[in-house]
């Protein structure tokens, strides 16, 4: 045994609390390189850690490494304290602080370890500019008499610039405050009680020492305890209650003004002292001279040492009852709830405001008590060398100094002298590790357990000095006072090394004898690795004596060490050497730690493990039984046995053996029970599930080392205990390993199943051991059983022969409950992801169960008198029907599961474009165990995820379901092939997609029921959306889902829970951000503000829209909806013992209705941003279009009732909302008319990039009626920019449906003679002029006043002008003003038409 290094915790998060303490190291995540964890729900409010403090700015580094230096130094400048029970660790800077504590968690490996997680962060300081110089975590211990020795609270104490020290709770509340001297505080350190080795060590009592530039203070630590366990029931009382003010005693303390040395930077306090006579009058001698007096009774001091310069070592000696201890003025923080009360009792309390309170009232500092002068004794003088830091040993007899000198001093603290020195550790950390004998390693017989002593006599205490040199990155262990090195690790140059000194606050010499508490003596934190480790050192290696037993014992450890790591050719001498060092030692501890070491050798071979422990064994028996260690006789006898077992198995599985029996699938039929229809039915079955898994699985090379297992791993795997073999807690892999190495031969039909099983039952192991083994191996090497189906005969062998074993199904066992054998089986299958060989397992046990079950009924039947033989037999099959049942609903359970697996590891052979990282994932694996876990809706649910995996359109889903419609021969097949058309040609290639979708449909027709279907599909796309909203096509895809949902009752439900769940924050955002930029945003005032892409807002305001028509849509249709019954929502028979999660549907089922004119009302509101954003429209500020109450309607919940507009609307909202409305058909018609120029019909709608375009005009002239807008005004607009634009036959369509055609005729004219004004005045050809002097005054003066710039499209032919006249004149009434004007056109047109004829 040497000294080791044990890492016992680890940080969750220390780069948080080092971005909390030092924000200019934070690190800036590049833009685009790393995403956002896609498993959380993006929200645009989340802010990193330290959110609420302000960001300090990043300077340019001045040096190359100066910041990359500090990332990792970073603890170095920090103040640092742990708990000594490891409840609590503080590190601090400047003002802020963070309280890290421990929590159970598992790790990436999946082993459960301790976790330093933040418990509570922020800062400390209360008056400005101070900063925190010292803390210590001090555990208090409770007072009940039931407890388990771990601390009742840990009060935090700092000391901080301003001279305060402040005491904590866990959770960061002040408790207490105090200002004992008005300079900074430079250390702080505790003392707690120990119970006293010998009657000649005086007792010390517990006390807090507070080190000041020029000052001590010692705080009595029972006045500090009833302090602090007052002020902390005041605090919990007065946050529960209000203002209850209960005084704690004020604290009794002592006050040393340190004179006669330069600088003080830490000290040590010894505790009190009692000299001996000698002592005394050599004192008296040295301070009084040669005359001096001195006193009858031995005086009482308390020692104090410093460290500094001038003197570098200063020795103080205060003698006790010299002065009385002083009371102090306590500061006291009281949480209320109602007020914070200033109040000043006669006892000096002080409370304080809240910090408004605080800046108006001027702040009284308590009373600070003058030090007593205290002048040093002696000191070790040394001008040039400063002291750097002092740490006493635990029995207060040395102390470690170091200096600025690079080295390290050791003092006898009672004789005030330097005893031993190290040279080259500059910067050295240090502490101590004390370590007491333990007799009962050496001694067999069974003594009583004390720590420090026991029948044979007092144990002895060894301490040794731990040095970490933070420059070599070295940690050593030195035994003192003159002993050698004993240990060193390289640890890296960036730790901590702490040593708190003291343990558990609050003990006396009563507690403490019934207490043992768990504490450490030294730890070292590392934050490069995130890790806090501890250092064990045996006690022996504080034995000097070169004839030491325990000593020759490790010398003959570390030999056997190397002789283990040796690769020599000569076995047998290697195993005779062994062999001697094993036998020559002498602990049985140490004989017990080689043997251990010698079979954990990888180099050694069986026949020399074997060898070894065989002959270790025989040498223990021949000794007397009364000198013989029984744990290392047992011990050697359970790895023989093992070691007997691991030989007896492997010269089974090396034997050849080849059964002659042949194999057909008719002997597989009535191996299982099943007739030739059954059995093709699940031959099918396997068949199509190995197929796909084969296709998604990824490649697998044979692995030759199935069934064979070291002999080292085999004996790390199991444990002998009480003539009964246990598997350790090993994972899953190991588990397989081993079952692998028992049943892999026989499975294969390579090994004797009888002689195998008759092995392991000999040896000790249940049969339920082996069943969960055989169950392990067979369920997790699916593949190579689906390929050889003659090992379901050998499983079939092997489980029969597991079943006939003693103890396996119990005779006498209640024949109306469930069997715990069998039951086993069936929690196995449930479990098993591998569902083929779970179904094959499962049909096998079923076999055998029946077999045995049908044995044991022959068998009471047989023992039934003759009368009664009738009812026996009747009673005996009922008794075994449960089973039966069980049995069966399982498989079904099975068949159901392997049919949903199969259909979920097929895949389309569509080559998309894109494909999401989101779709990327794999699916993870189904189990009978999860569906059932899943609730109602898990069926659903995983179908929905692998739809959304494959992106197959709601037209696939529809398509599969009127194929299952289909085999109803009454209904016509062309609905069939209607459906064929609404598949794109991209998603027609399926293969065998259809075929499996129609067999789960068929085999889960409640749970796959479409419109169920169809609403886990359209909430899976969205919750997938929300993860990555930059993919836009995810949220179409959930409305088209949407959309297919037939039931009113689930649609109204799922589109409501889609808006409150997700949609109705990111579109609050959209609306305040483009209201306050008054137009469309640019790309970084989305991402910020709603957390997307300008194109991914516009797409997801489009979508949104169609959620609101779609549920206006249901409410519209209330009448129908009324009629139309609620679901039902049944579950197939075998899954009716689903439990979980309720279902996405029934949650839908229990939404309220909306409310319609609220969600029209958001509809209208959602149109204009979409407007806004798909035209890019500018100087638009959607909210100025509604009103107050139309304002504060929005973003309420869609089923409450809510005040909205109603009356006639202010006319200059009706102008803003019209000009707004015009604006828009002017931009959707200019969008057409591009889309025209662009080569694409003007018949269909303009697509977007995610979907079809909304027909704008349309819905511009429904926004006028809700708008409260003249919608004739909207259409004559709309039919005025199709002429503009030169697209005169949709005008002339659009005419059909405008009111008021007199005016609409007048905006014609006006275009018309824009056109003329074009073709006769800016083209200035010779005919155009001598037509223009043709024309009528009155005419001419008009085309003149026209603005033909305000055309849109000007080359428009003569023949399309004329029709519009034309058309004018239809609409112009006679007496018309314009009328002639018209006519004078039509003359016009003519003539300028007739030179082109």
């Amino acid at each position: 045994m040497a000294c080791s290094i044990v890492q016992f915790c680890y940080f969750q998060d220390l780069q948080a609390a080092r971005d909390f303490l030092f924000p200019h190291l934070r690190e800036e995540t590049p833009s685009g390189a790393v995403r956002r964890d896609p498993s959380k729900s993006t929200n645009w409010e989340d802010d990193g850690w330290g959110a609420w403090e302000e960001t300090e700015p990043q300077e340019p580094e001045e040096e190359g490494n100066s910041c990359k230096t500090q990332k990792t130094s970073w603890l170095q400048d920090c103040v640092l304290s742990l708990s000594p029970t490891n409840d609590l660790m503080v590190i601090a800077r400047g003002q802020k602080a963070v309280f890290l504590v421990p929590k159970w968690k598992y790790s990436d490996k999946g082993k459960e370890e301790m976790q330093f997680a933040v418990g509570w962060s922020g800062s400390l300081n209360v008056e400005e500019g101070e900063c925190v110089t010292s803390a210590l975590c001090i555990p208090l211990a409770s007072q009940k008499r039931s407890s388990t020795g771990r601390p009742d609270w840990t009060c935090i104490v700092v000391g901080f610039t301003s001279g305060y020290v402040r005491f904590y709770t866990e959770n960061g509340v002040l408790l207490l405050a105090q200002l004992l001297n008005e300079e900074l505080v430079l250390q702080l350190k505790c003392r707690t009680y120990e119970i006293p080795r010998h009657p000649g060590v005086t007792e010390q009592n517990e006390e807090l020492s507070i080190l000041y530039p020029a000052a001590i203070v010692t705080i009595d630590g029972f006045s500090l305890f009833q302090s602090l366990r007052a002020c902390r029931n005041q605090v919990a009382k007065a946050a529960a209650s209000g203002n209850e003010n209960i005084q704690p005693p004020p604290l009794a303390y002592k006050k040393w003004g340190l004179q006669d040395i330069d600088t003080i930077i830490d000290h040590a306090s010894i505790g009190i002292m009692t000299l001996s006579p000698f002592d005394q009058m050599k004192t008296a001698s040295n301070i009084g001279g040669f005359n001096a007096a001195i006193k009858n009774s031995l005086p009482a001091m308390s020692q104090y040492i410093t460290v500094g310069s001038n003197p570098f070592t200063g020795f103080f000696y205060a003698l006790e009852g010299s002065t009385q201890p002083l009371l102090s003025h306590v500061a006291l923080a009281v949480a209320s709830k109602l007020t914070s009360a200033l109040f000043n009792a006669a006892s000096g309390w002080l409370g304080w405001k809240s910090k408004h309170e605080e800046e108006a009232v001027q702040k009284q500092k308590p009373k600070v008590e003058p030090a007593t002068p205290l002048a040093v004794r002696f000191g070790l003088p040394d001008s040039r060398r400063h002291g750097e830091s002092i740490c006493l040993s635990p029995c207060n007899t040395l102390a470690a100094v170091t200096d600025d000198f690079g080295r390290v001093i050791l003092l006898d603290v009672a004789r005030g002298i330097a005893i031993r020195m190290w040279k080259g550790y500059r910067d050295a950390q240090i502490g101590w590790i004390q370590i007491v004998e333990d007799l009962h390693e050496r001694v067999p017989e069974k003594a009583d357990f004390s720590p420090f002593g026991n029948t044979q006599g007092p144990s002895r205490v060894a301490q040794f000095l731990v040095i970490y040199a933070p420059r070599r990155g070295i940690l050593e262990v030195w035994s003192t006072q003159q002993g050698p090195r004993v240990g060193a690790f390289n640890v890296g140059k960036h730790c901590r090394l702490l040593y708190p000194g003291y343990k558990i606050m609050g003990l006396n010499n009563v507690t403490s004898q019934s207490w043992q508490p768990q504490t450490y003596q030294i730890c070292l934190v590392d934050p490069v690795s995130g890790s806090v480790k501890t250092v064990n050192v045996p006690f022996h290696l504080a034995l000097s004596d070169k004839k030491c037993e325990r000593a020759k014992d490790m010398h003959l450890v570390k030999k056997l060490a190397a002789l283990l790591k040796t690769r020599s050719p000569n076995l047998d001498l290697v195993e005779t050497q062994i062999k001697e060092l094993i036998l020559d030692i002498k602990y049985p501890a140490t004989k017990k730690q080689a043997l251990e070491s010698i079979l954990a050798s990888e180099r050694l071979p069986f026949s020399c493990l074997r060898n070894i422990t065989q002959t270790l064994m025989d040498t223990l028996k021949n000794q007397d039984l009364e000198f013989v260690d029984e744990g290392l006789l047992q011990f050697c006898a359970n790895k023989l046995k093992l070691l007997h077992l691991y030989e007896s198995v492997s010269q089974l599985n090396s034997l050849d053996f080849h059964p002659n029996t042949p194999f057909s699938d008719n002997d597989l039929a009535v191996l299982l029970r099943l007739d030739e229809k059954e059995l093709l039915k699940l031959q099918a079955l396997l068949e199509k599930y190995k197929e796909e898994k084969t296709r998604t699985t990824t490649v697998r090379f044979s692995d030759d080392k199935d069934g064979v297992l070291p002999v080292k791993t085999f004996l790390e795997y199991l444990e002998y205990e009480k003539d009964v073999i246990n598997i350790k807690k090993i994972s899953e892999e190991e588990y397989v390993a081993l079952g692998s190495f028992f049943f892999w031969k026989c499975l294969h039909g390579e090994s004797s199943t009888e002689d195998m099983c008759h092995t392991l039952e000999s040896a000790g192991l249940s049969p339920q051991l082996l069943l969960s083994l055989l169950l392990s191996v067979w369920l997790s090497k699916e593949k190579d059983i689906l390929d050889k189906p003659q090992s379901v005969c050998c499983l079939h062998t092997m489980l029969s022969l597991l079943s006939k074993m003693k103890v396996a199904i119990d005779e006498t066992w209640d024949s109306q409950s469930v069997s715990p054998w069998w039951q086993q089986m069936r929690t196995a299958c449930i479990q098993s992801e591998n569902n083929g060989a779970a179904l094959l397992s499962a049909h096998v046990g079923h076999s055998v169960a029946a077999q045995i079950s049908n044995s044991m009924t022959e068998k009471k039947f047989s023992q039934t008198v003759l009368g009664a033989d009738s009812e026996a037999l009747t009673d005996s099959w009922e008794a075994l029907s449960l089973d039966t049942e069980y049995w069966k609903l399982l498989l079904k359970q099975l068949e159901d599961c392997l049919i949903l697996q199969t259909l979920l590891h097929s895949k389309a052979n569509t080559s998309t474009c894109k494909v999401s990282s989101l779709q990327a994932e794999p699916l993870p694996r189904l189990s009978v165990k999860k569906l059932l876990e899943g609730g109602k809706g898990g069926i659903a649910d995983s179908v929905a995820k692998w739809i959304f995996k494959q992106d197959f359109s709601p037209a696939i889903l529809k398509l599969a379901n009127k194929e299952r419609d289909a085999e109803n021969p009454d209904e016509p097949k062309e609905g069939i092939n209607r459906g064929l058309f609404e598949v794109s040609e991209v998603e027609m290639n399926l293969g065998a997609i259809p075929d499996l979708l129609h067999l789960a449909y068929k085999q889960f027709p409640c749970s796959l029921e479409l419109d169920v279907l169809h609403a886990h599909c359209c909430w899976e796309y969205v919750v997938q959306w929300n993860k990555d909203p930059e993919e836009a096509r995810f949220f179409v895809r959930s409305i088209e889902h949407l959309k297919h949902i037939l039931n009113a009752h689930v649609q109204n439900g799922i589109a409501l829970m889609m808006w409150n769940t997700f949609l109705v924050k990111r579109f609050s955002a959209a609306t305040y951000l483009m209201d306050k930029v008054g137009k469309s945003p640019k790309d970084r005032l989305c991402r910020r503000d709603v957390g997307m892409s300008d194109t991914a807002m516009t797409s997801f305001l489009g979508s949104c829209l169609d959620l609101l028509q779609t549920l206006m849509e249901v409410k519209e249709a209330d009448v129908s909806r009324d009629e139309m019954q609620v679901p039902v929502l049944d579950t197939e028979d075998a899954w009716l013992s689903v439990e979980g999660p309720i279902s996405i549907v029934e949650l839908a089922l229990e939404q309220k209705h909306i409310h319609y004119p609220l969600v029209e009302h958001h509809s209208v509101l959602c149109s204009i941003l979409y407007a806004v954003m798909r035209f890019s429209l500018k100087t638009v500020k959607p909210l100025s279009l509604f009103d107050s109450k139309g304002k504060n309607a929005f973003f309420k919940d869609l089923t409450s009732i809510q005040l909205l507009p109603s009356g006639e609307m202010d006319p200059n909202f009706i102008s803003v909302r019209q000009q707004f409305l015009l604006k828009v058909v002017s931009a959707a018609v200019q969008a057409q008319h591009l889309a025209v120029k662009d080569g694409e019909s003007s018949e269909e709608a303009p697509t977007t990039p995610f979907g079809k375009d909304q027909d704008w005009p349309v819905l511009a002239v429904d926004l006028a009626h809700h708008l409260q807008v003249s919608e004739d005004a909207v259409r004559r607009h709309y039919v005025s920019e199709l002429y503009n634009y030169g697209v005169d036959h949709l005008g002339e369509e659009a005419i059909l449906q405008v009111q008021d055609k007199e005016v609409l005729a007048s905006q014609l004219l006006v275009l018309t003679g824009q056109r003329l004004a074009h073709a006769l005045l800016h083209t200035q050809t010779k005919e155009g002029m001598e037509l223009l002097a043709r024309l009528p005054p009155t005419l001419c003066t008009w085309l003149k006043a026209m603005n033909p710039q305000d055309l849109q499209n000007t080359d428009v032919p003569i023949a399309t002008t004329a029709k519009l006249v034309t058309k004018v004149i239809e609409l112009l009434p006679e007496n018309h003003g314009q009328y002639g004007l018209a006519l004078h056109l039509i003359e016009a047109v003519e003539a300028i038409s007739l030179p082109s004829l």
